[in-house]
């Protein structure tokens, strides 16, 4: 009796769905992934007793808790603000690079100070800084 040796079959091992796997897994995990947001570098600035801050016209809006507004030191509506806001002399400035300061009380409402926002550029002002208190 004859035995003849088959060619032996070489095992061999298809990577190609492991890879496929893997770069999944890769791609599942870079997007499911919360990256952490770093903090700015803090720094503790020194104090001074002649330090002077620089004197800048602007307009100043305030809103309060009870719902009222002013112009700098005149009470307004919303209405009037926009009067006012309109006949505005801003002087050698253009009128959106002329600095509005909104202060708002924190329980002020986002439509509040949504509709404050629309008056202001419908006005032509787009340079508005939202004034807050330092931490305690």
């Amino acid at each position: 009796m004859r035995i003849s040796k088959r060619k032996g079959l070489s095992p061999n091992v298809d990577m190609t769905p492991m890879i496929d796997i893997v770069f999944q897994l890769i791609l599942f995990f870079l997007v499911s992934t919360t990256f952490a947001v770093l903090p700015a570098i803090s720094v503790n600035l020194p104090e001074s007793s002649t330090a002077q801050g620089e004197a800048v016209e602007n307009i100043t809006i305030t809103a309060s808790q009870d719902g009222k507004l002013w112009f700098n030191e005149d009470e307004v509506t919303i209405k009037t603000l926009g009067k006012k806001l309109a006949s505005f002399e801003t002087g050698d400035k253009k009128r959106e690079d002329y600095p509005i300061i909104l202060e708002a009380d924190d329980s002020v409402t986002n439509g509040t100070i949504v509709r404050l926002f629309d008056v202001i550029r419908e006005n032509g002002f787009a340079a508005v800084n939202l004034r807050t208190r330092g931490g305690e």
